[in-house]
């Protein structure tokens, strides 16, 4: 008999990126896939593969609470009209939200996922600051509610759930973010200099961006022959957003939104100088399956993605000029980039693969629906 999972999730373009190989795999599985979400740009592609998309009022910059309270009984409502076998939910939102939605409409499963802080948890605004506490309490008191599953993309937010005792250790596990696809992501023979170093991410403040432009100016003042590109677009939704403006620098080449793989399959070096807490950054993932040595900050996420020393190189946080340090060391050493580009591949292939995300996910499912803790 098949079975229903449904996903909650405040973006489509987001689930496209991250959980949408996990969702063909269960859908391979036996498993009926509905997804509710702000139907966007990926809406169309998503119902094309056969994906059930339900249009759902996410605003991720929003805090009216009435209009969260609608948001709330809608969700409500899809619940009841679905009647899910189980509920996964992706995101401090959706968590929130999601969780008392499937207590009000007695979903019998839930999986709670917290990808990545946002907007609250990252911003030192003063709004933010006044809702963090806020919404750490709601989300300590939900996220293990009604017994459901806490999935960690990295070892270190699972610890501090559990010493917070927000969920039991027992109910929690680590899956190594959103995986990645091999085939697409591979080694191939690099182009002559210059040495190319690649950025990507959502153009925010907090991914460091604007510390990586202060070290491309670095280098270019120390005569070093790299070319430092900057993949990506802004969002205007989110307050930290970076401006056509800031990008605008002789320093770096803005390329926008481009296909990743190919991008990559050009480049030498990764980099991802992040200045807040990560999941596990699938920039980083897809760079080192394409076999390219990762220069990142030593924060939650990268230290989990990059083994320093080995895969790449970590640097403190907001310090251009150790990040400047890190990339000329590896633009100086194509030996360097060869061993740690390898070393980066490897562990793509043990800890990152889209079968071994997928299969743990599936087991996830399993053990939920059961109610094995």
């Amino acid at each position: 008999m098949s079975r229903h999972v449904v996903f909650l999730i405040g973006e489509d373009w987001f689930f496209a990126s991250h959980f949408r190989v996990r969702a063909l795999a269960a859908r391979a599985a036996g498993w009926r896939v509905t997804i509710l979400t702000r139907a966007g740009r990926a809406a169309d592609a998503l119902r094309a593969e056969g994906f059930e998309v339900i249009d759902v009022d996410f605003r991720r910059a929003r805090l009216n609470p009435l209009a969260e309270f609608r948001l709330l009984r809608s969700i409500a409502g899809h619940y009841r009209a679905l009647a899910p076998d189980l509920a996964h939910h992706i995101a401090l939102k959706p968590i929130v939200l999601g969780s008392v939605a499937a207590g009000l409409a007695g979903v019998p499963a839930v999986i709670n996922a917290p990808v990545g802080l946002g907007y609250v948890f990252s911003s030192d605004q003063l709004k933010a600051r006044l809702l963090r506490p806020v919404v750490r309490a709601a989300m300590n008191r939900l996220i293990g509610a009604r017994g459901a599953l806490a999935v960690f993309e990295n070892e270190e937010d699972r610890a501090d759930a559990v010493r917070v005792r927000a969920i039991p250790a027992e109910r929690t596990t680590v899956i190594g973010g959103a995986g990645v696809d091999l085939a697409a992501f591979h080694p191939v023979p690099k182009p002559e200099a210059p040495v190319r170093v690649v950025l990507g991410a959502r153009l925010l403040r907090q991914k460091g961006v604007l510390d990586f432009i202060a070290a491309a100016r670095i280098l270019r003042e120390r005569g070093v022959a790299a070319e430092c590109v900057v993949a990506g677009e802004p969002d205007p939704e989110n307050p930290h957003s970076l401006t056509r403006a800031e990008l605008a620098d002789p320093a770096i080449t803005w390329v926008g939104r481009v296909e990743m793989a190919p991008l990559l399959a050009g480049a030498h070096i990764a980099c991802l100088p992040t200045f807040y807490r990560e999941g596990l950054p699938k920039f980083l993932l897809e760079a080192m399956a394409s076999g390219l040595p990762c220069v990142a900050t030593d924060v939650v996420g990268c230290r989990e993605a990059v083994a320093d020393g080995e895969s790449g190189l970590l640097v403190p946080p907001r310090d251009p000029a150790a990040l400047a340090d890190a990339l000329e060391r590896l633009v100086a050493d194509p030996e360097l980039r060869a061993r740690m580009g390898a070393a980066g591949r490897a562990r793509a292939e043990t800890l990152f693969a889209d079968e071994v995300v997928c299969a743990a996910t599936l087991a996830v499912y399993e053990r939920a629906i059961r109610h094995d803790v």
